[in-house]
């Protein structure tokens, strides 16, 4: 898959509750990247984005910051080889 990346984030910090998810998908989706969004049971979020190198790191740097209510403490990413994922859904 020529040009195509797959990260893994972990996000530490205030991320639940306060539309982490829900927004890392909409932007994902508008940006045409597959994957998916989830809470851990520890309170971070996990992401995976799969797509164009532009996009996967704009994404990535959002995640950095994340929505308005958001307070990211540490955002964790692991490269990964790319699986095929083209649509971007919340677990």
């Amino acid at each position: 898959m020529r040009g195509v990346v797959r990260r893994r984030v972990v996000v530490e910090g205030r991320v639940q509750g306060v539309g982490y998810r829900a927004a890392c998908a909409r932007l994902a989706r508008a940006a045409g990247v597959g994957g998916m969004v989830r809470n851990l049971p520890d309170g971070r979020v996990e992401a995976i984005f799969e797509g164009p190198p532009e996009s996967v790191n704009a994404l990535v740097a959002w995640c950095e910051h994340g929505p308005a209510f958001a307070a990211v403490q540490h955002v964790h990413v692991v490269d990964e080889h790319p699986q095929g994922a083209i649509v971007f859904r919340i677990t």
